[in-house]
């Protein structure tokens, strides 16, 4: 029977947040780390998301965007503006800051946020590359429509098809609306595969499953079934022998690592952001 993982909520400055891994039951699936969906949240003129200056290293960030808009800025002197459909890969590596907030436009005005952020652990011999950057439009990502279903391949590879985001290990992330009475097919039986409804309600094996649950699909459970109109994200991976460990914004196969990268943050030894340098979390 497929596994159910609920979220914990937390309130962030305003917005609702459910956090879907880690998880008591699971901590990881394929690479992916860390799961939290943000929103659906409304804010008035003058509010919004305003997350100071932070660190990472030893993975990718990877925004994806419902609904809303984030201003995106980094160390490496990127600034731009997150749009709905567009994905937003950061690779801490050794070592990044960025800041989540908005533009004067989005703050000026009643505005809406609701989308996923997860974290994509990288391999061992991997952790200490370059920090690097990457934003995808949404027209550039592979896409399929087949029979009432519409499928798009955010991250990694599955169908046939490869996104244009670099990735660190073998994994997919998938975009998919389908129609009630519509199926969908696991891309990799082999991998470890769970999925989230955003909306409507979907069926495994005769079971029924609601917004805002993350599945883990056990080897036998290949096919999705659309009960209703719905969308769902569907990711995985090759399943990891070894979890690293993770603490605050850092993920680390070596937890002498993560001291050391405690340290350099608390000591100001990371890298600054060019336009955003005038405040930021303390650890």
């Amino acid at each position: 029977m497929a596994l159910k993982l609920f979220a914990t909520e937390h309130d962030i400055g305003g917005l609702n947040v459910k956090r879907l891994l880690p998880h008591m039951k699971k901590r990881m699936v394929g690479p992916f780390i860390f799961f939290d969906h943000m929103g659906p949240t409304t804010f008035s003129q003058g509010e919004g998301i305003d997350v100071k200056p932070h660190p990472h290293i030893g993975l990718s960030t990877l925004t994806y965007l419902v609904e809303g808009r984030i201003l995106h800025r980094d160390s490496l002197g990127n600034n731009l503006e997150i749009a709905p459909g567009d994905v937003n890969w950061m690779t801490a590596g050794t070592g990044i800051t960025h800041s989540e907030r908005e533009s004067v436009e989005t703050r000026a005005s009643k505005h809406a946020i609701n989308g996923l952020q997860s974290w994509i652990a990288l391999p061992a011999h991997l952790e200490d590359i370059a920090p690097a950057f990457t934003h995808v439009k949404r027209e550039a990502l592979p896409q399929i429509v087949k029979d009432g279903v519409m499928t798009r391949l955010i991250a990694g590879n599955a169908y046939g098809l490869s996104s244009p985001i670099k990735t660190y290990s073998e994994m997919f992330y998938l975009d998919v609306i389908g129609a009630a009475g519509k199926t969908i097919e696991v891309p990799n039986p082999d991998f470890e595969t769970a999925f989230y409804v955003l909306y409507g309600q979907v069926t495994i094996n005769g079971e029924t499953i609601s917004p805002y649950e993350l599945v883990l699909l056990n080897d036998t459970e290949t096919t999705i079934e659309f009960s209703k109109n719905s969308r769902v994200i569907l990711l995985g991976g090759e399943k990891w022998q070894h979890v690293p460990y993770i603490h605050w914004n850092f993920v680390s196969f070596s937890k002498e690592k993560i001291e050391q990268a405690k340290q350099n943050w608390k000591d100001g030894k990371f890298p600054e952001i060019p336009s955003d340098k005038l405040e930021r979390v303390e650890y």
